[in-house]
């Protein structure tokens, strides 16, 4: 081979391997476990990060520094049961089960004000079964995906008509749903209920138009959420700089900054946190995210960003390859939501929007959101499964492992007799 033909023939490899790499990343199988590895990514991120940034306020509380991890590694495993079991479920179930899920939600969200129901910072969205206590509006999230998809997946051919669209929907279904969370005074789960009605709406293909005629109404009301409440008007107060006082509202906002600040580009180290001290509400909570980019510094915060953006390819690609109008429409609403959900979150820690409330799916400390979020992602499985190919490519692996497992023995049995 001369000098000349071999960068020749090394780029010729090279193409090679980039065509084999795309026909691979173009196989059946491919959402499914990228779904899949995104969620356990997160989740064992979340697990490290909480067990790190709660030590100190598991202390404190317990006298012992793993509680609250423990707890929310309990958490953890009732969500990969949540999710074995709706990614097995077929799309035809979830497309009957739809409706009931909101219901059902909304049935729970009605008994917080019961005196089941309890406040947490002046919200009232918990019900409290002796030691146990649920957020419902987690579970109507969920259900206004599935809702929605089942619903106007019938009106498909009708969508141009609003009355199609309103009824029964946004009218009573929708509706019911959010003023029942709204009267929890919950703000921040009303705004990603609203962002998940939103994308179900957009993947449902209805005109523009309407999205903004919608709005005026919805934004009326989170204004009166915000100017009705005095805390929500410090919170803006702190957001647009006119409270700084690091002993008031702005404690929480100002020490989160200084964590990403202390942080720096390599981080202080996992475990090495000096906020956590008592200096920071919430850092195994709203505020996981400063404790992240404090202890494992830009990579650590980009890492999470990229998990989410990944998460938000694989739904996109799952909706571009799906035939189904309720596959593409329920994965729009989930992949909504927890893109949102995520996007807040992060935004309230770094300053660029006024601390609401909002738990980083998968990662903060909390039992209700992670279960109801993998369960809702086992969902998302189950739509992949469904992917043309997906189900007969994933059956058929464990049977070539059997295989290799019988040659690999065979081999052995024959290595023992031979000697």
């Amino acid at each position: 081979m001369t000098s000349a033909t071999a960068p020749a023939r090394r780029t010729a490899d090279g193409a090679s391997r980039l065509r084999a790499w795309a026909t691979r990343f173009e196989s059946p199988v491919t959402t499914y476990y990228l779904l899949l590895f995104l969620t356990v990514a997160l989740v064992v991120f979340g697990l490290i990060m909480v067990l790190s940034a709660s030590a100190i306020t598991s202390l404190e509380e317990s006298r012992s520094a793993y509680t609250i991890f423990t707890t929310q590694a309990v958490y953890a495993g009732i969500g990969v049961l949540a999710l074995a079991v709706t990614s097995r479920l077929p799309v035809a179930a979830w497309r009957r089960l739809a409706v009931p899920v909101l219901v059902a939600g909304i049935a729970l969200q009605l008994l917080v004000f019961t005196p089941l129901g309890g406040s947490f910072q002046g919200n009232r969205n918990w019900l409290f079964l002796g030691p146990v206590s649920v957020q419902p509006s987690e579970a109507i999230k969920v259900g206004l995906a599935l809702a929605g998809g089942a619903i106007l997946a019938k009106k498909r051919r009708h969508l141009r008509s609003l009355g199609h669209v309103l009824v029964p929907y946004l009218v009573p279904l929708v509706a019911v749903a959010v003023g029942s969370v709204a009267l929890g005074h919950d703000l921040g789960t009303v705004l990603i209920l609203g962002a998940v009605v939103a994308g179900v709406l957009f993947a449902a293909g209805i005109p523009v138009r309407w999205f903004v005629i919608a709005g005026v109404p919805f934004l009326g009301v989170v204004l009166a959420f915000v100017v009705t409440s005095s805390n929500r008007l410090g919170r803006f107060d702190v957001w647009l700089g006119r409270d700084t006082d690091p002993y008031g509202a702005a404690r929480q906002s100002i020490h989160g900054r200084y964590a990403l600040a202390d942080g720096g580009w390599l981080g202080l180290g996992l475990g090495q946190s000096r906020e956590k001290w008592g200096r920071l509400s919430e850092a195994h909570n709203d505020f996981i995210f400063a404790i992240i980019g404090e202890e494992l510094g830009l990579p650590g915060t980009l890492a999470i960003l990229l998990l989410f953006a990944a998460f938000a390819f694989a739904c996109y690609r799952l909706v571009s390859r799906s035939d189904d109008y309720f596959v593409r429409v329920v994965t729009a609403g989930v992949m909504t939501w927890v893109v949102v959900q995520a996007l807040i979150n992060i935004g309230a820690v770094i300053g660029l929007l006024p601390v609401i409330g909002v738990p980083l799916p998968l990662v903060s400390s909390g039992g209700s959101s992670l279960i109801t979020t993998m369960g809702a992602l086992g969902i998302l499985l189950a739509f992949a499964r469904a992917e043309p190919g997906c189900r007969e490519a994933l059956s058929a692996r464990p049977s070539s492992l059997r295989r290799s497992l019988a040659v690999v023995a065979g081999a052995v049995r024959s290595r023992k007799g031979g000697s």
